[in-house]
Parts: C-alpha cells; structure tokens; sequence
C-alpha cells in the first residue's frame, strides 16, 4: 500500500482464505455497508464518496434524536430490558462450545479468555448501554489496543468510537487469472477511515486503520444501493415523525378553541375611520386584562404587548346599528378524543415490533399458558433472539483476536468452529422458571391422561421422547438415577415400562451388566 496503517495487523496464511484464489468475474456483495473503493487510489476514493459519508452521519443522528423521544424510548427500553437481563452474580453472557470437537483445556482457555473480553467491555455493568447503542445506531466500533512490544498479553483495551467518525472501507485489489477476462481473482483488504472532527467535514482526511485493529458490527440492514447501514429505528422514523405532528396539531387546536372567548361590538357613531380606530384601542387598552405565568420566575405579568390567539375580538359598529354588543364564541368540541394519537402510537409500536399490548398501562401480561400468550409476544420474542444473534457477532470478532493474538488457535482452527460456538443470553429467571412451570404442569397433565394407551398404542420410548421431551442422554441419566435411588431404598423398579423387574447391577450373573441402559436393551429391546 501507499500509505501506512495504523494499529496492527494479523498475518494470515494464504491457505486460510482460499475464497481468495478462486477466479470470479463479480465482486462478493456488500453485507456491512462499507465503502468499495480501487486500490490504485484508496485514499482519494473514499473522501468525497458522491456524500455517502454525509447522509450516514446524517442518519445516525436522526436515530439518536428519535431514541429521546417519550414513545421511542420506552419501546426500545422494552427491547433492552428483553434482550440483556443483568444480575447479580450471574454473566449476563456465557458462551457455549459444546458442539465443538475441542479439548477440554483448549475450552477452559477459550471460557477463561471469554470472561476477560466481557471485563474488558465491562458487560454485567454496562451490557444495557451497549446493546442499545447498537439498536439504535445500527452499528458499533471499538477500538482494540495492544501492547505492540509484547502482542502476545492479547487486548489490552477496548476502547469505543463515535459511529460518525469512522467508517469502514474495502480496498479492492483483482488480479487477471489466465487469458479468459471474465475469470479474475479478487483480494479485498478491510481498513477503516477515522476523522475526528466527523466524517461529514472537508477539513483533513484523517487517518487510515488497520482492519484488525477494529471490531466492528451491524444491525445486517442495508438501503438498495447497500453502501449504508441501517438502524432497526429507520422504519419506525416516519410513524414517529407522523405522531409527532398529530400531537402538535391538537395541542395547537386545543389551546385555540378550548376556551370561549367574547366579541365586543362597540358602538362608533358617526366617528371617521382613523378616529374610530383609536377609540376602539382605547376601550380594548382600558377593558383588556391579559395576564401571563412565568414558568422559570412562578411570577403573573402583565403583557399587553402582543396579540394572543386566546384574546377577546373587538369589532366596530356604525350608527344605526344595535349598539355596543357583547356575545361569546364558544370552545371547540369533541376535545377529548385521542383515536388519530392511539393509532399513530400503535403504528410506532408495529414497526419496532413491540407488542401493542404493552403501550397500554392496564393491560396485563400472561406468562404461562400457550392459550394466553398472545401471538405478538411469540413474535416479539423471536425478534429478541435474532438481536441477541446479531449482536453476538462482536463477540466473535473480538474472540477471534484475542485468542490469535494469545496463541491459543490459529486463524484457521477459529474459522472452522466459529460457526458452532454459540452465545447464550441471560434471562429473566422469575418469567422463564413460571413459564417452565406451566409447561411441566401440562406434559404431566398429558402424561396422566395417556397412562393406559402407553403400552398399548404407544411405546414408552416414543411416550418420553415426544410426551416429557426427554433426550436419550436424559433418559439414561434418569435410568441410572432410578436405580440407584430403588436399590438405595431396597425398592424395587418397573424399568420405566410399567412390569416390576428388581435389578442387581452389581450381582446380576445372567448379565453381567454394569449399565440401566444396556440392562434395559436386554430385556425389554
């Protein structure tokens, strides 16, 4: 490259990109809203990008304006409180890699390493802060530092960045593969642009990082052209600025036409006009009382200034007329009805996918039985757990560094099993233990119902697989559980199929089992 990198760079082996080497003739598309961009002149390309950079900064601060607004915000306080649940003694985060073909010391490093990214992001703490600065936003950066003297201590520090001031930009380098022309092999080269005054002004380029150096994650939503992200708050933008001006307009009607207000008719005679005028100023000047309250000072003054809306009409009547007349106009009707508001809110809520339920403060909330929970709460909570999966991402970016900057694994070993490593979430325990409940209380109930047809018209393994949703694992454990616990006791046990069968694992000569499971094969198939 011409230019100089900031912040480090890992050295990756050819082989561990293959996608690199395989002539193509279009470029792979654009999942994270960067900036494609020739690498024979990178750094001009992506200054003055035909304003990309400008309206991005613009949205972002749309978003920002629109999560400190009342409704908004108290719809993506649900989402938060939904998606991160932090208490005491207990990882709002753990990570799972029991689908893994790891040792089990490798595992431990990776468990070890995983607590110390979630202390270097101080996550039980400020996981809420985070989480919704993604939402909102649609994207988040951090910066990781390192010891450049000694890179093997891994991340030092994770330090966040103002999404207006860096964006990330891909650097094309295609290469011609033989003599066909369509065939061409194509290597892209993240890096990020960074200016601290934004990334909207004209004065200075900034600077240039390295991609590694970044961890960096999206809300995965794209405009059409696919060169900008997008925040889960951009379809919730137009309702909102709709129940904006709803809410402006009746306040508007209503302070006009709420109170009654009087028209004078005042007699002027034969008065010429200029003079008929000024006597009607006169009387208005000696009968008006316009009292206003200051709400910095608690003060009443006086103001008689300026024309209200909420004043007095004062109209001139020629001789032979019925003389000075005073009448009432009266208030404006039907001020009580908020129907246009209701449904305004309602449309802000569907486009955030928060259930409507929850705007009104009456409504209850049913935690247990299939048959009570409403259809947008199940949905809810499947949008909540593709969040929690997106956001998830910046744990593996970060993880993926930290493990290769520590030599625990190599780029390569991280690519194979980065799919199977999954982030679990920590939930609220009070709903999901009264949610278990229910659930239990409704397989028991079934079980009891079906106690005479198992056997008969069902196996019991079937009955415990699809009826209690026992996996084979758990069938087993119980097995052995239960006959320990009966020869503890001195019990005897029906094998979980309804015949009483005493087992002796220990003095059994005709099996000369060690195993409930391999007993039960035995004798009951």
């Amino acid at each position: 490259m011409a230019f100089e990198l900031f912040g480090f760079k890992i050295e990756r082996k050819s082989q561990e990109s293959p996608k690199a080497n395989v002539p193509a003739f279009t470029l792979p598309e654009n999942e994270d809203g960067s900036v494609m961009v020739s690498g024979a002149n990178a750094y001009g390309s992506y200054v003055d990008f035909d304003g990309a950079f400008k309206n991005e900064v613009d949205l972002i601060t749309r978003y920002r304006d629109a999560s400190q607004t009342a409704d908004c915000e108290i719809a993506i306080d649900n989402i938060v409180n939904e998606a991160i649940v932090i208490e005491k003694n207990k990882s709002a985060v753990d990570i799972g890699l029991d689908n893994t073909d790891l040792s089990e010391g490798i595992k431990k490093k990776v468990r070890g390493e995983f607590e110390n990214v979630l202390h270097l992001l101080n996550f039980n703490k400020y996981g809420s802060d985070i989480f919704r600065r993604w939402y909102v936003e649609g994207r988040i950066y951090y910066h990781a530092m390192i010891d450049e003297n000694d890179p093997k201590r891994g991340i030092i520090e994770l330090r966040s960045l103002d999404s207006t001031k860096i964006k990330k930009v891909k650097q094309v380098n295609q290469e011609k593969s033989g003599a066909d022309p369509m065939k061409v092999k194509v290597r892209l080269d993240d890096m990020y642009t960074y200016n601290e005054r934004g990334l909207d002004r004209k004065e200075g380029q900034g600077i240039m990082i390295s991609g590694d150096s970044i961890i960096y994650n999206t809300s995965g939503l794209l405009n059409s052209q696919k060169n900008t992200v997008l925040s889960y708050l951009h379809k919730a933008l137009k309702p909102l600025n709709q129940l904006r001006m709803v809410e402006d307009a009746i306040v508007i009607y209503r302070i006009s036409r709420a109170p009654e207000r009087r028209i004078f008719y005042i007699d002027v005679g034969n008065l010429p006009k200029i003079k008929a005028e000024q006597y009607i100023r006169d009387i208005m000047t000696r009968y008006k009382n316009r009292l206003l309250y200051d709400s910095d000072t608690g003060e009443v003054k006086d103001d008689k200034r300026h024309q209200s809306m909420l004043e007095d009409y004062w109209l001139p009547r020629r001789e032979g007329g019925r003389g000075t007349e005073i009448t009432t106009l009266p208030g404006g009707e039907n001020l009580g009805q908020l129907e246009d508001v209701e449904y305004f809110q309602k449309k802000l809520y569907k486009a955030m996918h928060v259930p409507v339920s929850r705007l009104e403060a009456d409504s209850g909330f049913s935690l247990g039985r299939e048959s009570e929970i409403s259809r947008d709460e199940l949905l809810f909570s499947k949008f909540i757990q593709k969040l929690q999966t997106r956001f998830s991402i910046m744990f593996s970016d970060i993880m993926e560094r930290q493990l290769i900057l520590k030599n625990i694994m190599t780029a390569h070993d991280w690519e194979r099993i980065k799919d199977k490593v999954h982030y679990s979430f920590n939930t609220d325990h009070y709903y999901a233990e009264q949610k278990m409940h229910e659930i239990m209380t409704q397989r028991m109930t079934i079980a009891r119902d079906m106690e005479d047809m198992v056997g008969k018209y069902y196996s019991k393994e079937w009955f415990r697989s699809n009826i209690l949703h026992q996996t084979e694992e758990e069938i087993e454990q119980e097995d052995k559980q239960i006959a320990q616990e009966l020869e503890a006791e001195g019990g005897e046990d029906d094998g979980g199929y309804g015949e009483e069968t005493k087992i002796d694992l220990e003095n059994d000569s005709s099996t000369q089992l060690t195993d409930i499971s391999d007993y039960r094969k035995k004798n009951f198939g």
